[in-house]
């Protein structure tokens, strides 16, 4: 596979002091990557600047070999929290990427439902966000990242709210989701199990400021076709026992 989006030596100051320190990494098309490492190693800052939010200090963003250094709404972002807006339906909620493109609202929703069904939210097009379920809001949320129809999503902690259940099956959800709408994602998590359990390379911040210290593939790798993340055997079997202290070793949290 291709790279589709890749950075290259990017750091971030906050009053002449880096935040993140010359970071590279990149992304195959429809490939997951995770990043990993403590709090406080700037790991949302580094999102900040992928996404165009924040400019960096030094070194460059590309998109398909395209430079979109400090340039918002190339690819789609989504912060930890869904944000939802509880005025508002989830069906103009899901809407809004569109609105601010310039759509008409009535084409806007066309395009919207069509997605419903994928999403699992066919029949809520009409309740508000407090009539859902945290799982439901994270599919919303979602949902509406991918209404900008951006092949590259980066996901900030996305399922950290969620209990363990609703959590491993919105883990596996998403992976099919991405499969199937060919996306490419980048996405931060503290936990270690999600990393491995979804990405096909990890790489782990660390440090202040922060920089990759580590960088490796999740074996084995995912499979091209109808299987969209690893299977619950691997998360007891041995390679991901071994791969999980590489990664607690590799932080040091052992």
């Amino acid at each position: 596979m291709n790279k589709i989006f890749f950075c290259e030596g990017i750091t971030k100051n906050y009053y002449e002091i880096p935040v993140v320190k010359d970071i590279s990494l990149e992304l195959k098309e429809t490939g997951f990557i995770s990043l990993l490492g403590p709090s406080g190693a700037g790991k949302t800052t580094l999102f900040n600047v992928l996404s165009g939010v924040d400019a960096p200090d030094t070194g460059n963003v590309y998109l398909k070999n395209e430079n979109i250094t400090g340039k918002s709404g190339r690819v789609s972002y989504m912060l930890q929290k869904d944000l939802l807006l509880e005025y508002r339906t989830l069906i103009d909620n899901v809407i809004l990427p569109l609105l601010i493109r310039g759509e008409k609202k009535k084409q806007a929703r066309e395009k919207a439902l069509e997605l419903f069904p994928m999403f699992g939210l066919s029949g809520y097009e009409k309740k508000y966000p407090y009539e859902l379920s945290g799982g439901e809001r994270q599919r919303a949320a979602l949902l509406r990242t991918c209404m900008s129809h951006n092949q590259v999503i980066l996901l900030d902690e996305p399922f950290s709210s969620l209990d363990a259940i609703t959590r491993r099956k919105m883990q596996g959800w998403y992976a099919q989701i991405a499969f199937q709408m060919k996306i490419s994602t980048l996405f931060i998590t503290h936990d270690v199990e999600e990393a491995l359990l979804l990405s096909d390379t990890v790489y782990i911040l660390n440090g202040k400021p922060g920089q990759i210290t580590h960088r490796f593939d999740v074996h084995p790798p995912r499979q091209a076709e109808g299987n969209f993340s690893r299977d619950l055997k691997f998360s007891v079997s041995k390679e991901f026992g071994d791969q999980k202290r590489f990664i607690l070793d590799a932080i040091g949290l052992t």
